[in-house]
């Protein structure tokens, strides 16, 4: 009955901790989210610098997986490469490590699990009756307060754990024991869905007895390649980004469990040379700084060759036939801010392959291109449902803009679809009267100015030279209109040359209106996204 409860005690302890992990990491992410990813744009200009702002970003946030996600989906929109990812990606490694030294000093050291029951109370509170960053900061301190109490149950449960397990009933510390515990970390951070769950209560078996330090130690390392286990299944039906991100989990986090197995007997007789006897009073701080040495170690033996190892994961996991909408990866959906990016980012894409087939339609033979537009129906379609997913509200501001934006974009990028895909015969007859050809060497010029703006990230006023050409064909409707049905009266035309010159005016004002729709939503976006930027950077300084 007493190990019941002993168990009891354990299990309860590593659900409030998973509990509070939640709970402070949605609190942080709603605080300082917008903040981190542009901290994470702006800071990555190398692998070295975007391991340093991944380490930092992740121990802010409390969430590797955050980190990560943000890191792919600046991958997929094209606004940084693999390579700097790799940085951002290792980094979140190292960043995972400082729940352990909180856990150790705070936890075990001062032993927080009372002084932090007003804390849930105050948080709770902020959280029912404040809002915005208030009730955010409410939440993060919530989950602080959950994350002690769970490390106490654990502790007052592992304190009679010594009773029912012991270090001798636990695989030996050979090379086989340890690798029957690196196991038994896998399966516990698989059945957590948690390193740090897992590593809170190895240092608190560690704490009490339960195990010795080389156990704890292959415990630890089994824990970390656990992870990636999770990582890969999650990208294995996600875009090249989200599968070169995955493998890259995969294999770093193999190295260095492989280093740091080779390094645990060395670690042990260092500590013992510097003084014998410490590391056994000192086993839970010794555990988080192992745990932060060998990952540590492993970023930095990457980091130095981290153009190599990135191409060996590109030659590994090579990218597709070129899609449309390779980046949008359904795990971005977690991270509205990072899916709108993408989306953004997809839109472009369609909207510039488009313009291209309109060049092409106008007999643009040297820009234009005609493309696939049954696989382009496919791409808007994938890009629509994948927009349906993503649900915000008016109090997010720029992100509910943006939102809003890529929304109307994307409904005009399907008309403009529409009109190429059913009314080509419109076009051809535009190109050969000769009053509209005048026009139409507009629109191959505005769609020429607007595929290079969109590729050069050009956004200012990018949208009035849109607006100009479909005004100026806007005004030349009823004036053609008026030419042409006197030239049926006079008996200049027959009446099927008038309707087919009708809808080739036609055809010409709804694709300028369609295109200059779709490039002011597309700046809208981008505003939105601006401003996003600069309130992160206000609240930044503020805190």
């Amino acid at each position: 009955m007493q190990t019941f409860h002993t168990l009891l005690q354990v299990i309860g302890g590593i659900g409030l901790f998973l509990l509070g992990m939640i709970v402070m990491t949605d609190g942080l992410r709603a605080l300082a989210g917008n903040a981190i990813r542009n901290a994470l744009l702006k800071f990555t200009k190398t692998p070295i610098s975007g391991a340093i702002t991944g380490a930092i970003s992740t121990a802010i946030l409390q969430s590797s997986s955050a980190t990560t996600v943000t890191a792919v989906g600046f991958v997929t929109a094209g606004l940084i490469t693999f390579s700097q990812a790799l940085g951002i990606i290792l980094g979140a490694n190292v960043g995972t490590t400082i729940t352990g030294w909180l856990v150790v000093l705070l936890g075990f050291k001062l032993k927080l699990g009372t002084i932090v029951l007003p804390l849930i109370l105050i948080g709770a509170i902020l959280r029912l009756f404040s809002k915005g960053r208030l009730a955010n900061f409410g939440f993060s301190l919530a989950g602080f307060g959950l994350i002690f109490v769970g490390i106490t149950f654990m502790q007052q449960g592992m304190s009679e754990l010594p009773n029912v397990i012991t270090p001798e009933s636990l695989p030996t510390n050979t090379l086989l024991g340890s690798l029957k515990l690196v196991l038994i970390g896998i399966i516990a951070t698989l059945i957590t869905q948690s390193s740090s769950a897992g590593v809170v209560a190895t240092l608190t078996a560690l704490f009490a007895g339960a195990i010795n330090f080389h156990q704890a130690a292959a415990l630890i390392i089994g824990m970390d390649v656990g992870t990636t286990v999770t990582a890969l299944l999650a990208s294995l039906a996600g875009s090249t980004a989200s599968r070169r991100t995955g493998l890259s989990h995969v294999i770093y986090n193999l190295f260095t469990a492989t280093g740091a197995l080779l390094l645990i007997t060395p670690y042990i007789n260092l500590w013992q040379t510097i003084s014998p006897g410490i590391l056994e009073t000192n086993a839970e701080i010794a555990l988080v700084a192992f745990h932060s040495l060998f990952n540590i170690l492993g970023v930095t033996i990457v980091l130095s060759i981290s153009k190599q190892f990135s191409h060996l994961i590109e030659k590994l996991v090579p990218e597709k036939v070129p899609s449309y909408t390779r980046g949008l990866d359904n795990s971005l959906r977690k991270e509205p801010a990072a899916a709108l990016t993408v989306i953004q980012s997809t839109i472009e894409k369609e909207f510039n392959a488009l313009l291209s087939h309109v060049n092409a339609l106008l007999s643009d033979n040297k820009y234009g291109t005609q493309i696939n537009l049954s696989e382009l129906q496919l791409a808007l379609d994938e890009t629509h449902f994948f927009v349906d997913k993503i649900h915000l509200n008016p109090s997010t501001g720029p992100e509910w803009n943006k939102l809003l934006a890529v929304i109307h974009a994307l409904d005009h990028l399907q008309r403009l679809h529409e009109r190429c895909e059913e009314e080509q015969d419109r076009a051809v007859n535009a190109r050969q009267k000769k009053p509209l050809i005048r026009y139409c060497e507009l629109i191959i010029q505005t769609n020429k100015t607007l595929i290079k703006a969109i590729k050069d990230k050009h956004w200012d006023g990018i949208s009035n030279k849109a607006i100009e050409t479909a005004e100026s064909i806007n005004q030349i409707i009823e004036s053609q209109r008026n030419d042409i049905v006197n030239q049926v009266a006079a008996g200049s035309i027959d009446v099927p040359s008038a309707t087919e010159a009708l809808e080739a005016i036609r055809w010409l004002h709804r694709v300028s209106t369609h295109i200059y729709r779709v490039i002011s939503h597309i700046e809208e976006a981008q505003l939105s996204q601006d401003k996003l930027k600069k309130v992160s950077e206000k609240h930044k300084h503020e805190v």
